[in-house]
């Protein structure tokens, strides 16, 4: 049983500025997210895309954003639980919750913050008869460790940016690696897509567009595919492991069984005072939230935070009034940002 005092649904942007807001309190987190590592959606689908909206950067690469966090929310300590989806939740009889993922890891907190962003994401899938049969057996819509595509033979498909950035990355590991897209165009950051063209010019990547992989040939495991190209006709590629990239698909998923109040496939909220919902200790904050006049940003999403955490306290100490202050003059790790500061609080431990 993992025991924290905040467990945070979701360890997109909004997750991980939570953790640093609960930080400054005192307060102690631990994340459930269903992907592999850090970030949602700006890890995972668009880690090289610019962002213009976040303050004090003029421009910042989503990826590098998640970096920021990370790196910021690193003194606290938080934990993670990665590659898993939080399935159910029972609330204890000292109104405290266990949420138990798909996995069935436990995890106990007196306060459940949900920030799933749009939900759980499930891989969009090509429409390929068989795909399921070679699911983990050589067909993978996320790529966990790229160590097992070293010397081997990969087909990725895909136009955006993940699917530009592991054929990137993967050009030097696999020993026959090709692309295949059904347009000409890419979707993808530009210095990408012309490094893609770079590989391609030099053998390491074979491009293959205006086609799709419509067939998937193997008896226990993938050995092949077929691929359809809108001219040339379909051609046969032996491969050990065929990866669609096409993104991921956003669904409330489990949590839309809590007994939360739903509207459009989001969590409805009290923003008049602390993102909590329905039932109390259970917050949502960022996307995956709605009430009357909410603006699906990623600055909205920290302000609930820093809001909710502050409710959050008050739940876990009720008996304690917590005085915020700015971390000019607290600092990050509670120490206090002025000698001046520091003083007055030497007086305030001696009277």
């Amino acid at each position: 049983m993992i025991k924290t005092d905040i467990l945070i649904i979701g360890a997109g942007p909004t997750g991980l500025f939570t953790v640093f807001e609960a930080g400054l309190l005192k307060l102690k987190c631990h994340l459930i997210d269903a992907l592999p590592q850090p970030g949602g959606q700006l890890a995972e689908i668009y880690p090289k895309k610019p962002i213009y909206d976040i303050p004090g950067f003029p421009e910042v690469m989503a990826g590098q954003l998640i970096d920021n966090l990370m790196e910021q929310i690193k003194p606290f300590e938080p934990g993670f639980t990665l590659g898993e989806r939080a399935q159910t939740i029972e609330r204890l009889q000292d109104d405290t919750f266990v949420v138990t993922t798909n996995r069935g890891t436990k995890h106990h907190a007196p306060v459940v913050a949900i920030a799933g962003g749009l939900g759980s994401f499930e891989p969009r899938k090509p429409p390929i008869a068989n795909i399921t049969d070679f699911e983990d057996n050589g067909v993978s819509y996320i790529i966990r460790d790229p160590e097992v595509y070293r010397n081997k033979r990969v087909v990725i498909a895909g136009g955006g940016d993940s699917a530009l950035d592991w054929t990137i990355y993967l050009a030097d590991l696999a020993s026959e690696l090709y692309l295949v897209h059904r347009r000409n165009e890419f979707r993808g950051a530009l210095d990408s897509v012309e490094k893609v063209a770079e590989l391609s010019k030099l053998g390491k990547v074979e491009l293959v567009t205006e086609a799709e992989v419509t067939q998937l040939h193997g008896r226990d495991e993938l050995e092949a595919v077929t691929i359809k190209h809108k001219t040339n006709g379909e051609s046969h590629i032996e491969t050990d492991h065929f990866i669609p990239l096409f993104g991921l698909s956003p669904k409330l998923g489990p949590i839309g069984d809590w007994g939360l109040e739903i509207e459009k496939n989001a969590i409805k909220v009290d923003n008049s005072y602390d993102y909590q919902t329905n039932i109390p200790g259970i917050y949502a904050i960022g996307d995956v939230n709605t009430y009357k006049g909410k603006l699906k940003l990623i600055l909205s999403g920290f302000h609930e935070a820093a809001i909710m955490c502050q409710s959050a306290y008050q739940r876990i100490h009720p008996d304690k009034k917590f005085v915020m202050k700015y971390t000019t003059v607290s600092g990050v790790n509670g120490f206090d940002g002025s000698k001046k500061e520091a003083k007055r609080e030497v007086v305030k431990a001696i009277v």
